[in-house]
């Protein structure tokens, strides 16, 4: 999965540019998180995930729902974080082994958590600011993988809402994000 980080971020360069000119109070299709939340979430959480995948941080004890304050130029910020978690877990070698988030878990089940963030937030970025992102479909396929592997772990974390059903041939990215609770014809 490891080459698939790469094209999956690409998609959210246009949706942090679009979301530093729209207000931070929009809602967005995770539950009771406005922008300024969803932001907050990946500003924390991509650069702790970057250093999870470079073994030289440990991730959370315990707060999945950390964020960090959309202060100064937190666009470039963002993309600087970015850019290094791609690096990061576009290596091959990043994927084997354990790492330590908060206890040791196989490499490669956070870096498909890692595929998973950035599609899901980039889907779920997209529909906060209007901008409907754009991933290749093995990107979406890998990424249906990854989500649906961890799917009830997620849930029993609290992190995932019950999955939506969704009606017949449905979309990739619609399956996607339904398996992690959010409606796929959710608009904000």
């Amino acid at each position: 999965m490891h080459r698939h980080i790469a094209a999956a971020a690409a998609a959210h360069l246009p949706l942090v540019a679009a979301a530093s000119r729209v207000p931070s109070s929009r809602p967005t299709p995770c539950a009771g998180w406005d922008l300024a939340d969803l932001t907050g979430h990946l500003l924390h959480w991509t650069p702790v995930l970057a250093d999870v995948g470079r073994r030289t941080g440990t991730g959370p004890a315990t707060d999945p729902d950390a964020t960090a304050p959309m202060t100064g130029d937190w666009p470039a910020r963002l993309d600087a974080a970015r850019d290094d978690l791609v690096s990061v877990w576009s290596d091959p070698a990043t994927w084997e082994g354990a790492v330590t988030m908060g206890e040791r878990l196989p490499a490669a089940v956070i870096g498909g958590m890692v595929l998973g963030e950035l599609v899901v937030h980039g889907w779920d970025l997209g529909r906060a600011v209007g901008v409907e992102p754009v991933w290749p479909d093995d990107v979406l396929e890998a990424t249906l993988a990854a989500v649906s592997a961890m799917a009830e772990q997620g849930r029993g974390m609290g992190v995932f809402a019950p999955a939506v059903v969704t009606a017949p041939g449905a979309t990739t990215i619609e399956r996607i994000v339904a398996t992690t609770g959010r409606d796929p014809a959710t608009w904000c």
